[in-house]
């Protein structure tokens, strides 16, 4: 706390290096957002897919939080949440969205603006069955945005959740073992980037939206009882799907790429959604 504050008025940096042109670009946003994100992945940005996910309540009172982008094509920009959060809560009496994607690193970001639609049962349980053991166990032991007595009460959760669904790794390491010759086995990765295959959109409305209810995430498991919310089986280790966590679409009426450039001249494209397409537009910085 001896150091000096520094100023921000007095923190400036010229944005050189980049340019943003209409003849440059794909006439569909994905197409381009697509072509940014191997960009700065490649370019090893920290967190390349998080993102600033701002919401409002049914008042009209704003929110934003970090979220972490884990699809995206034609049916939208994909994440996942626990459907008792403040997010989920202003999704179901507001159901739209924006989105920043910060990749300040190269001096470029990605604002996107449309509605929210829930993910089907089957896409959330796809994903959840990817997610490492322990971020399986998390998802059931956090109640998302509820006030709590201490990080030992959600450690206690944590360890009683771990002891009923032991990681399977653990249990038999040689499960884990690569074959013979160190060769991953055929099937084994996860696909580059993340992207949603070409016409997965989510179909409206297949999913139960997030509607306020507080399901008991952190249900007593003495005795051996399934604990309330399970939805279903299938992720590793046996740990069931929660019906209090799933995923949203935030499918875009305007995806707008922002370039740096010197003199704050910075380069502006906005694609907005009409009827018989995408329109391509230019904003003033």
């Amino acid at each position: 706390m001896d150091r000096p504050t520094p100023d921000p008025a007095r923190l400036r940096r010229s944005y050189e290096g980049g340019e943003l042109l209409e003849a440059q670009v794909p006439a569909d946003p994905f197409a381009l957002f697509g072509a940014w994100f191997a960009d700065v992945v490649a370019a090893g940005l920290t967190e390349p897919n998080a993102m600033v996910l701002a919401t409002a309540s049914a008042d009209g009172v704003p929110s934003a939080r970090t979220v972490l982008l884990k699809g995206y094509g034609p049916g939208g920009f994909r994440f996942f949440t626990n459907l008792t959060s403040d997010k989920a809560r202003d999704l179901a009496a507001n159901p739209r969205a924006a989105l920043v994607f910060p990749w300040h690193g190269m001096h470029r970001q990605v604002r996107v603006v449309g509605r929210v639609e829930p993910l089907t049962h089957a896409e959330n349980a796809a994903y959840f069955g990817t997610r490492p053991h322990g971020s399986q166990l998390g998802a059931w032991a956090s109640h998302q945005s509820a006030v709590i007595a201490g990080r030992e009460e959600l450690e206690a959760r944590y360890a009683e959740l771990a002891a009923r669904w032991p990681d399977p790794a653990e249990a038999n390491p040689a499960a884990d073992a690569k074959p013979a010759g160190g060769t991953e086995p055929a099937g084994g990765t996860e696909p580059t980037g993340g992207t949603e295959p070409t016409g997965g959109a989510a179909p409206a409305g297949a999913a139960k939206p997030a509607g306020g209810v507080e399901p008991a995430a952190g249900a007593a498991l003495a005795g051996g009882a399934e604990p309330a919310g399970a939805a279903s089986s299938g992720g590793e280790g046996g740990v069931p799907l929660p019906d209090f966590w799933g995923g949203y679409a935030v499918i875009p009426e305007s995806v707008e790429f922002w370039q740096g450039r010197p003199d704050r001249l910075h380069d502006r494209l906005r694609y907005r959604r009409e009827r018989t397409g995408w329109v391509l537009e230019r904003l003033a910085p």
